[in-house]
């Protein structure tokens, strides 16, 4: 059977969104929502440009630039567009931070410009949680090849390094310059948990929101991984795309003839607040988080089982969180690499989570437009969730033109589509088994209508 942009749309279900919102949770708890939004990412730097992507269905993906890439198996990548100093970084800070630092810190500047936040709030109660899978690669490797005479030497001469070569061995700098940028003295963490840091860490900024550990937490990812050993890495297992001859249509998610991911780079980080706090202030907010779970499946380092059972146990924890019913879920933001195991596995996993509403659900892959930047990923997909909803219009799946018969769900191919998006699941799969699962949700008092992120 043959996929193409047009599609009926299935039958959604009808509900009482205010009165299911109002008795979702107790009085008294701690509700956490996204007041700013901050996004890195190919094909256009910020967030306006990154929606404008995403919701239009244009790839990114390109022969790889960053490097000469003849001779490795897999030549192509997502990469940004990114000049340090016309995005504000002074010539100091560039030098100083590694390529995922730098596309770390300007989304977080962006994220606070966009929520408003003030010098008001104590430095030491806000917070930063920043995931990332590869930490400072970039940076390390250039230096490698310096310090070993391109790899001449075994014994290597640290004079011959730079001053902030230390600062790219530990990754937690990232998180550092992230905490500098927006003065930020509360608790502060790198959470590396492989392509599932994104969501582990905006879950982890959540956690501190809701428990009382900080007001507010700067909270997502970034990765700078297109260089040599990281592509020669994925050549290793095969898990890169090897079309090379057409890099703008090699991500494929759920597609039969999928070869693999496209690897990529980028960052998203948003601002989480407690809500009667932004409230207080006058903030606008964007979504609200409420539900996040993790699971393990304590199997292999890169293999999946295929029934999908963890990813499943995530999302119905999330949904118990959220006192949510699976038919509530409007959109479903999938994990989508475009590995043969990986689309399997998950599809599996919305059937045995959702039930039958896996069926009716929207599913789709923005992987298939901005490829697969590892620990960064996770963040940009909530950041498109939260778009989603502030739209009310679902990113497509690129690419997809022939059914997989193993993946039968709707994926919502080629182009957008307009509907209400008032809940969004968003789920990440990771190298160790690592399945994380977040669940997003309107605000109660935005009207639904959609609307424009300035």
């Amino acid at each position: 059977m043959s996929q193409t942009g047009t599609r009926t749309a299935p039958r959604r279900h009808t509900r009482t969104r205010p009165a299911r919102t109002a008795t979702r949770r107790t009085r008294n708890q701690r509700r956490v929502v996204i007041t700013g939004l901050g996004v890195t990412a190919p094909g256009g730097i910020g967030t306006p440009a990154f929606w404008d992507l995403i919701s239009a269905g244009r790839t990114a993906t390109r022969t790889i630039s960053l490097f000469d890439a003849t001779g490795f198996r897999s030549q192509i990548a997502a990469e940004c567009d990114f000049d340090p100093a016309a995005r504000g970084l002074s010539p100091q800070e560039a030098r100083r931070m590694d390529r995922a630092a730098q596309l770390g810190v300007v989304s977080a500047r962006e994220a606070l410009t966009d929520s408003g936040l003030t010098t008001t709030i104590p430095p030491e109660r806000l917070g930063v949680s920043i995931g990332s899978a590869v930490g400072c690669t970039m940076g390390l490797e250039e230096e490698y090849v310096v310090l070993s005479d391109g790899g001449r030497t075994w014994l290597v001469d640290p004079a011959y390094g730079v001053p902030q070569l230390y600062g790219y061995m530990v990754p937690s700098t990232i998180a550092t310059e992230v905490a500098w940028a927006g003065g930020a003295e509360g608790p502060v963490a790198l959470i590396s948990t492989g392509c599932t840091a994104g969501l582990d860490a905006v879950g982890h900024g959540y956690q501190l929101v809701k428990e009382g550990s900080a007001d507010a937490v700067l909270a997502g990812a970034t990765d700078a991984p297109i260089s040599p050993i990281t592509v020669a890495c994925f050549d290793a297992i095969k898990a890169t795309s090897p079309s090379n001859d057409d890099p703008a249509h090699a991500s494929r998610p759920f597609d039969l003839d999928r070869n693999g991911f496209v690897l990529g780079e980028g960052s998203a980080v948003m601002v989480l607040e407690e809500r009667q706090a932004a409230l207080r202030r006058g903030a606008r907010i964007h979504a609200e988080i409420v539900g996040f779970a993790s699971r393990s499946n304590a199997y292999h380092m890169t293999g999946l089982k295929p029934d999908g059972r963890e990813m499943a146990e995530a999302i119905r924890a999330a949904l118990g969180q959220a006192r949510l019913d699976p038919g509530d879920i409007d959109y479903i933001n999938a994990h989508g690499s475009g590995t043969r195991q990986n689309d399997r596995h998950e599809t599996a996993a919305f059937k045995d989570a959702l039930g039958h509403h896996a069926y009716q659900a929207p599913v789709s892959s923005i992987k298939s437009m901005i490829g697969h930047s590892l620990g960064a990923i996770g963040s940009i997909e909530i950041a498109a969730c939260v778009l989603a909803i502030t739209h009310n219009l679902v990113p497509p799946t690129a690419n997809l033109h022939t059914a997989d018969p193993e993946c039968d769900l709707d994926y919502v191919p080629l182009t957008a589509r307009e509907q209400p998006v008032d809940v969004v699941l968003s789920v990440g799969s990771g190298f160790g088994g690592f399945q994380t699962a977040m669940l997003l949700a309107r605000d109660p008092g935005d009207t639904g209508r959609g609307g424009h992120h300035d």
